[in-house]
């Protein structure tokens, strides 16, 4: 079952805030920027924790938007390494990729189903959680 969170909004319960980021850790703009204002983001660093946040990478090297199975693939690693790493922390996941980057919430959502311990925007509702009758 998972938790969801108007979109916007920031954590209250100590989650760690999770953001999209590009790979230069450049924070400039966005989720990425309230990241590094106040949970503690590290400027240079665009992948993992820190602080009190994580940083996925959407954006490259060169500001580029990254393909869809580069992201896939960061998000992976988040959904089932925290768990291993990070097993009592919750996270409060912003739109991931769906900022900046450019990407709807249909494209980004579905890659993070099976994540543990996490808190959504409203709007991935639809996309993570399993109808039953």
């Amino acid at each position: 079952m998972y938790k969801f969170h108007k979109d916007g909004t920031l954590p209250t319960n100590n989650e760690i805030f999770v953001f999209g980021s590009n790979l230069n850790g450049i924070h400039g703009a966005g989720a990425a920027k309230v990241a590094q204002e106040k949970f503690g983001a590290v400027w240079g660093k665009g992948v993992g924790p820190y602080g009190k946040s994580l940083a996925i990478p959407t954006k490259g090297y060169l500001m580029e938007t990254l393909p869809l199975d580069t992201i896939k693939k960061y998000i992976l690693i988040f959904v089932n390494d925290s768990p291993k790493f990070m097993p009592d922390v919750n996270f409060f996941v912003t739109r991931v990729g769906c900022g900046l980057a450019g990407y709807r919430d249909e494209q980004i959502a579905p890659f993070f189903k099976g994540a543990q311990n996490c808190s959504f925007a409203e709007q991935w509702r639809e996309y993570l959680e399993e109808w039953k009758f």
